[in-house]
Order: structure tokens, then C-alpha cells, then sequence
């Protein structure tokens, strides 16, 4: 009877692929955080409360936790943050690069220009307000700490990440509206250590675009098709937030 309705019946029988990882108070998140930050699901209200028969819980996080949202406010003074962005700026055509086979070789390795090449060669271009992800392998390594920091006996970090002019490219040369990984940071770990700073992470915010961390399950989605669908409190003022994200695969 109704249109809507009824794509969304068709659109249900498509595959849905979940994206984020689930949280816990035992979830990882970055050093530099106080500790004590993350209380999740603490309860303030309980059952057999004489005022009304129900549970109430209070959440208190990091906007950087588990999978999530960067504004670019978070590295760049007086940019956009959370409250700038609408649901049309929510989802996304979904491209993804993978390099797992060159991070299984070099697990500090940064995408390139001709990763980005390869890929359109195979899968066109990538299209206007896409967001692009970069596949490494490095979900896996979810919930262990050390594991995704890729932490060596000398203490390094190292993990797979971007270039910049591999961001560059997405950015200047197409005109993708977010990037995302799997890693804890936009750069990879050699070239935060050659930079002296995460400058990756700055020029995409820098830009104006937006970046979603700490991805997974991207080898259950096609390199080229689907959609990206990300939500999140909407709550002002916000650097980051954790992030439902999922895919819809034809």
C-alpha cells in the first residue's frame, strides 16, 4: 500500500554486516584517557523501587571508545563538531581497500596512491561522498590493547594505516566524504613516528571531512556496492562519539 514500506521489505532481504565493535567496561581505549573514564551500564534506578517498577542506568565514556566518530573539532580549534552533521551525512557509498596481503608482510605498512589506483581499475572511481575504508586485517586484534597497538618487546607501536598521499588522493583528487580503519589512528604507526604527529589524522579533519576508527568485519563486505550507515547520540558539542555502523550488501 505504501512505498516506503514496501522497499523497505526488499531492503531487509538484502545482507546487513555490522561494523562495530560491541562494548564493555573491559574495553580497550587509548593511554593518554584517564583511567576511570569508562562506566558503562551502572544502575541508579533499580527494580522494587517503590516510585515505579523499572531499571535505569547511567553511561560514561570517552567520545574516542571502541568504534567511533572523529569531528574534525577533535584536532582542529573551532571546527565543526558533533551537532554540525544530519542525517543525510550518515550514510555513504562504501569503498573499501584492502591491503591485508601487504600488511601481512609489513605490519606497519601505509596505503599508497597505488593502492588507491589499483582498486579504481578494478572498481572505477571512487564515487562523490563515499567513504572509504581501508582494510588490514587489524580487527582482529580487538579486544587485546597491546595486539592493536602492535606493541614489540622493545615497547614500539606499530600497526598498518594510511599515507597522506593516499588521503590526499581520496580527498582532492575524488571527493570522498570520510575514511575509516580498523586501527586506533588514521596514521600508520611508521609514519606517525616519521611526522612526530598523527598528521594524517589533522589534514582529514583539518578538511572538514569525517573518519570512523576502529572498524571490523570488512571482509565480509564487498569492496564496492554497498552502503555505509553510521548513528550515534546526538549530543552537542561532541569531539567523537562511539558509533553504530553497519552495511547494507546487495
Amino acid at each position: 500500500m505504501y512505498d516506503l514500506w514496501n522497499k523497505l521489505e526488499a531492503l531487509k532481504k538484502l545482507r546487513w554486516v555490522e561494523l562495530s565493535h560491541s562494548l564493555n567496561n573491559s574495553s580497550p581505549y587509548w593511554s593518554g584517557i584517564p583511567e576511570g573514564s569508562v562506566e558503562l551500564c551502572k544502575t541508579v534506578f533499580d527494580w522494587g523501587n517503590p516510585m515505579l517498577e523499572c531499571r535505569i542506568q547511567t553511561f560514561k565514556f570517552p567520545g574516542q571508545f571502541g568504534t567511533h566518530i572523529d569531528f574534525p573539532g577533535h584536532f582542529i580549534k573551532n571546527a565543526p563538531l558533533s551537532e554540525t552533521y544530519g542525517v543525510k551525512d550518515c550514510v555513504f557509498p562504501l569503498c573499501v581497500i584492502d591491503v591485508t596481503e601487504k600488511v601481512a608482510k609489513d605490519q606497519c605498512y601505509a596505503a599508497t596512491v597505488d593502492d588507491i589506483l589499483e582498486y579504481e581499475a578494478k572498481f572505477g572511481p571512487i564515487p562523490d561522498g563515499a567513504f572509504v575504508a581501508l582494510y588490514t586485517g587489524w580487527g582482529k586484534n580487538w579486544p587485546d590493547m597491546n595486539a592493536l597497538s602492535g606493541i614489540a618487546e622493545d615497547g614500539s607501536e606499530n600497526f598498518p594505516g594510511w599515507s597522506l598521499p593516499a588521503l590526499k588522493y581520496i580527498y582532492e583528487v575524488r571527493n570522498a566524504a570520510a575514511n575509516g580503519h580498523e586501527a586506533l589512528d588514521t596514521d600508520a604507526s611508521a609514519e606517525c613516528a616519521k611526522a612526530g604527529d598523527l598528521a594524517c589524522e589533522r589534514y582529514v579533519l583539518e578538511k572538514g571531512k569525517l573518519q570512523i576508527e576502529v572498524l571490523c568485519n570488512l571482509d565480509q563486505v564487498p569492496q564496492a556496492g554497498a552502503l555505509l550507515f553510521a548513528a550515534y547520540p546526538r549530543i552537542e558539542g561532541a569531539t567523537g562519539l562511539p558509533v553504530r555502523v553497519w552495511a547494507v550488501c546487495e
